[in-house]
Formats: C-alpha cells, structure tokens, sequence
C-alpha cells in the first residue's frame, strides 16, 4: 500500500511549486478547492465521510499534478463523484456538475469545457491511477468520538467540548493535516485544541494507569506537547487574516502543443490587496456563499478543448467500426455457395389427399379402441406349436 504522509519539506517542494506557483498561492488554490468540495456536498446531502474522504482525494492528487495542468474545481468534482462511490452514496456526474455550476461563476465554470461531463469522466481515469487505486480512507471523525467516551467529566462541558472539535475537524480539511499525520494524532490535537478553548480539563478518563501522564498517552503513545501545538496552530491559522490576491482563479493552463521541458515557466506574484478574512463560527460549518464578480457584466466562458486541458494524457479511443455483410459478388468463405437450378426432389412421400371437403366428424380412427370395443380373447396370431416330446423309457442292457 502507499505511504501518503508527507514532512514539511516534500510540502514545500510539489508540482505546483515547481511549476511556478508560490507555495502561500498553491495553499489557498487547497483551501479553495477543499471549501469548494464541502459546499458541494452540504448543498447534496452527502455524508461527511463522503466529503472529508473527497477532499483527502484532491490533496493526494496534487502531490502529483500542478495546478496550472488540472483546473482546482474540476478536479474537485470528479474526487466527490469518486468518493460517493466509495462510501456507497453515489451520485450522478451530471447532478454534481449542476451544484457546481450554481456555486460558480461564470468565468470560474468555463473551465469545464463545452462537456462538463466529458471533463469529469475523463479526470476520474487519472484521478484513479494518481491515487494507485487506494480508495479506503480513514478520517478523525471515528477516533474523536471514540476518545470522548473514554473522558470522564461535567457532561455538559465534555459534549461542548467534542462539538468544538469536531468543527475543528471539518476545518481541518482545508489544509495539508491529512497529508502529514494518521488520523488518531489529528484527532487527539484538536480535541486538544477544543480543551483549551472551552476550559475543559480532563482530570479523570477510563482505563488510566500510572504510566500514563495524560489523557492522550492511553490513545496515541510518544506524543509530544510540540507536535500537538504545530497542529494546533495550523488550524488556527485559517481564522487568521490574510493577504488575498484579487485574482482567484486558477492560472491558466499550458496546452499541450505549447508544452515543453525547456520551457521556462513564468512565476505567479501575488499583488498587496488585502481583504480579511472573516472568522468561521464554532458549531456548524459556515456556508460560503460564492461572490459573483461584476454580475451586471455578461461574461462568454472560455471554449477549451478537452485535449488541451489534459496535456499529454491519450485520448479516449474512437468507437469500434460496424461491420457489414460482404459484397454479394463475394461468397463469405465459411458459407457453401448457393445451388443454381431446381430445388431438389423432396425425400417423403406426400400425404394423399382427403377424400372431400369436409372430413368425417365423430369417427375414431382404425387403431382405436374406446369403451365400447368388443371384449374377448385377442385372435390368433397362427398355429400353436407343439410342446415337448415325452421322455423316452430307459432300458438296461442285458
């Protein structure tokens, strides 16, 4: 199986940032489309494992791919079309492009192409082979639940407190957690996190031996204090204002006629706009709702062929050709030629004629023997042979 945890470094060092894209934009190009696929998902009544396990997809995808090969929302679609058949809440491509189309505007959706449903069927063959085909993702969903029953404490303050993580989860997968630690850790640190926030000590839990110092020691072992708060504060760091760039969408995509090695890719300089970001509530997850920008102004979505926004990926092939009889001048070889002439004499007699027109009503046939058949011995068939000869008399000899 793959080993999809990654350190710092192989963070910093992906496609996108080879491709020219600085990381801080290759970041919110994630965060953007993760927020996109939990929309997505809240809008279609999908479960939240289907859509933390879509979202876990498109991470994974772009420690392969570039974002200026594969267009964000694009991808995200195919990966929630690919997650709801795997968590068995399937939904139809057409429907999640349709949902899609309303949360975007028209500039963002021209990136789909004249067959938005070509685009996504297309992607999820890569998608697949991107992934190696791991399809079974686990999230901190199931382990925050199963560590809160283990605490002891106010249960008004414990039920409080795993609310708060929990919504700390949803946001989590907004960043690269799920592609740097196993899910028991991330589970421990934001239920963690939780704690702090809403002055909930743990003193007591169940199952505690002397060994164990803290309530997290039970769960995950070797877990150090450092690590629970570099988690902490990444997902803190998404409250946080930030410098956003005005532009937000993906840049655009190299053709593949246009595609090189030895082509030097241009970087991409975010511009000094600052517009800060508002703080998402504690409970449910907020719904974003998309901002149209200039929606007085008609805008023509950009006509991309299918071929060009996958570069370098073969097409899908032509459809078998329909084959006919051959000319009739041309016996076929697995056929014997046809007799010239008159048809051959029939081997059976036919039958003889009826007698007239209407045939006789009521009238048994000569073999039958009904009911009122004469009763008696059967006749005889010929002479009766004779039987055995009587022995004939022994005499002795004299």
């Amino acid at each position: 199986m793959p080993y999809w945890y990654y350190d710092k470094k192989d963070l910093q060092n992906t496609p996108s940032f080879r491709d020219g894209i600085p990381t801080e934009t290759e970041n919110r190009y994630r965060k953007e489309g993760a927020r996109f696929i939990i929309d997505t998902g809240s809008k279609m009544d999908l479960g939240y494992n289907t859509v933390a396990t879509g979202v876990v997809y498109f991470h994974r995808f772009y420690m392969f791919h570039s974002f200026r090969t594969f267009p964000r929302y694009i991808t995200a679609c195919c990966c929630l079309f690919l997650a709801g058949k795997v968590e068995e809440t399937p939904k139809k491509c057409k429907d999640i492009i349709k949902v899609a189309k309303s949360l975007l505007t028209e500039l963002k959706f021209g990136s789909f192409g004249e067959d938005p449903k070509e685009e996504v069927m297309t992607l999820e063959r890569i998608l697949l082979q991107t992934i190696k085909f791991d399809l079974q993702v686990e999230h901190p969903y199931g382990y925050l639940l199963k560590y809160a029953k283990c605490l002891k404490g106010d249960k008004a303050k414990l039920q409080k407190m795993v609310q708060m993580a929990w919504t700390f989860v949803n946001d989590s997968l907004c960043t690269t957690l799920c592609l740097q630690w196993e899910p028991e850790v991330i589970a421990v640190a934001l239920m963690f996190l939780a704690g702090k926030l809403s002055k909930f000590e743990v003193m007591d839990w169940n199952g505690r031996t002397p060994k164990h110092t803290a309530w997290w020691d039970m769960f995950v072992e070797d877990i150090t204090m450092e690590l629970l708060e570099d988690i902490c504060h990444q997902v803190l760091d998404l409250y946080s204002p930030q410098t956003q760039p005005s532009g937000s969408d993906s840049p655009p995509e190299v053709t593949a006629s246009r595609a090189s090695k030895n082509d030097k890719k241009p970087s991409v300089t975010p511009p000094t706009s600052v517009s800060p970001v508002a703080a998402a509530k504690v409970l449910p997850v907020p719904a974003i709702t998309p901002v149209k920008n200039g929606s007085d102004l008609k805008l023509e979505p950009p006509k991309i062929d299918m071929r060009f926004t996958y570069p370098g990926y073969p097409t899908m092939p032509a459809y078998p050709p329909v084959y006919t009889a051959p000319p009739p001048t041309i016996p076929p070889p697995n056929r014997l030629p046809i007799p010239q002439g008159p048809p051959p004499p029939l081997r059976y007699a036919e039958p003889p004629p009826a007698p007239s027109r209407f045939p006789p009503v009521n009238v048994p046939p000569p073999n039958y023997f009904g009911p009122m058949a004469p009763r008696g011995p059967l006749p005889s068939r010929g002479p009766i042979p004779p039987g055995p000869l009587p022995p004939r008399p022994y005499y002795p000899p004299p």
